[in-house]
């Protein structure tokens, strides 16, 4: 189906002032089908005065269509109809008549001009069953009547309304809750969702022939920092708002309508929002819980080093001292995991940061202790965002790596370390190569505490596999494959 813009550009001659104007309309049709319980079409004039072209088109939420399949993109031949071609000479709105379509099904149709500076642009069809002949109920009735009063200001070329649209105002529909107040704001009619939101506000008896702003006013709670109820309701201008007090919270669009050039009153959509909020709150709260959770757990693993540290440097075997440093670096990890998750708003964790500090600490505490030549580290790829269940194994297993490298791959002349990461989706592989002494002979991961901790994180906690392979050009790979 063509867009509006494919119409506009190619078979039409409208300026660019006149084809945003329309984007405005069709951005906020969607109220005037549901309040009219109508389809709606936009017709735009042919550039060369062929005929007519359906531009766009919207189906009402509150009712059944008659557009069974879509028609924007379709050309209407000059003659075809002749009153879309009244309406875009007269610039006068033709009223309701009956139509039969070639399927023998009858439906309603009302022609509105849509005009832009005094000139008209287009023809909005408006297409409903014939059923609708039945007689309305009192919401049918305030819906129509405020379909009709938009009509009319499509028709004078006050509607769509100008400024900035919120996400409120997209978001908001007429069966949510609908209100309809006079030039003085006094309500006439509130449909039965906007007397229930009003109500878990906390009013009490009815909403019809009072002063909504006033009533408002006196059911929310007052902040400095917000527009009265009273100016958000009784304004002149278009306004989206969020109401609330200890009770409820509702979300507001403010239209004002005008007829004969004169404001006639507003109509108001809002929507209880208050489950909503509430469970944002619980979210909010238990977000902040899950990070200060991880924070103290990240200060208690690091006084744990600590602790770790402070033993070592009292022992005097130095194997017995080599095995709380790996215990030190091992401890290190999590902790960094924490304190990563501890600065996030969910249970993920940016792994790259993670991943380049523990090749840093490691490294630089490597060769501190055991003294081997300048090593260098460099990572290639990106691991992204990994849930904090695997993100800690994982920095253990990189932990243990990077240390086991450092310790018994490089001599006196140091060498490179490189961290290689490919993820395609939910897949990520890494390899950690080292262009140092190669495996030995008789090389067994099982007999080095490190590796064995290592294989038994990826295959058994990661779900994942592991292998030692010879580096081409000399030197180890040890390359993992899991699912995140």
């Amino acid at each position: 189906m063509p867009s509006l813009d494919d119409i506009t550009r190619f078979q039409t001659s409208l300026s660019s002032d006149d084809v945003a104007w329309l984007h405005a309309l069709v951005t906020d049709w969607q109220i005037i089908a549901d309040l009219s319980f109508s389809d709606l079409v936009l017709w735009v004039p042919d550039a060369e005065a062929k005929g007519l072209w359906a531009g766009a088109q919207i189906r009402p939420t509150t009712g059944p269509t008659t557009l069974f399949e879509d028609v924007a993109g379709t050309f209407m031949p000059s003659g075809r109809i002749d009153e879309l071609e009244e309406a875009l000479r007269t610039g006068e709105i033709v009223a309701e008549r009956i139509a039969e379509l070639p399927d023998g099904r009858r439906i309603r149709v009302e022609l509105i001009p849509v005009t832009h500076e005094g000139r008209t642009l287009a023809v909005i069809s408006r297409r409903s069953a014939e059923s609708g002949l039945r007689t309305a109920s009192t919401l049918e009735a305030a819906y129509f009547e405020a379909a009709g009063e938009l009509a009319e200001m499509i028709r004078r070329g006050e509607f769509p309304l100008p400024g900035s649209r919120s996400d409120v105002a997209d978001s908001l529909r007429v069966g949510d809750g609908f209100v309809r107040t006079n030039a003085a704001g006094t309500v006439r009619y509130a449909s039965p969702n906007a007397m229930s939101a009003y109500r878990r506000l906390g009013l009490v008896g009815d909403l019809v022939g009072t002063q909504l702003g006033h009533v408002t006013s006196g059911l929310v709670d007052r902040r400095p920092t917000d527009r009265g109820a009273r100016g958000i309701l009784g304004g002149d201008a278009s306004t989206e708002a969020e109401i609330e007090n200890a009770s409820a919270s509702l979300l507001l669009r403010v239209i004002p309508l005008r007829s004969n050039g004169h404001r006639s009153g507003s109509l108001i959509l809002l929507r209880d929002v208050t489950e909503l909020r509430l469970r944002e709150r619980e979210l909010v709260s238990k977000e902040a819980t899950i990070r200060e959770i991880h924070h103290r757990v990240k200060n208690n693993l690091q006084t744990v080093a600590a602790l770790l540290r402070l033993q070592g440097r009292r022992m005097e075997l130095p194997e017995a001292r080599a095995a709380l440093d790996d215990a030190v670096r091992r401890v290190g990890s999590i902790a960094l995991v924490h304190e990563t998750l501890s600065q996030s708003f969910d249970d993920n964790v940016a792994f790259d940061e993670v991943a380049d500090r523990l090749l840093r600490t490691v490294l630089d505490v490597a060769e501190e202790t055991s003294g081997p030549g300048r090593i260098t580290a460099d990572r290639i790829g990106s691991f992204g965002l990994l849930p904090g269940a695997v993100a800690t194994p994982l920095a253990m297993v990189l932990t243990e790596l990077i240390q086991n490298a450092s310790a018994h791959a490089f001599g006196e002349e140091g060498g490179t370390l490189t961290l290689a990461v490919n993820r395609i989706r939910d897949r990520v592989r890494l390899r950690v190569s080292d262009d140092g002494r190669g495996l030995p002979a008789d090389f067994d991961p099982a007999g080095s505490l490190g590796l064995s901790i290592v294989t038994t994180l990826v295959e058994g906690e990661l779900h994942g596999s592991l292998a030692f392979e010879p580096r081409f050009g000399g030197g180890t790979t040890v390359a993992i494959s899991l699912n995140v």
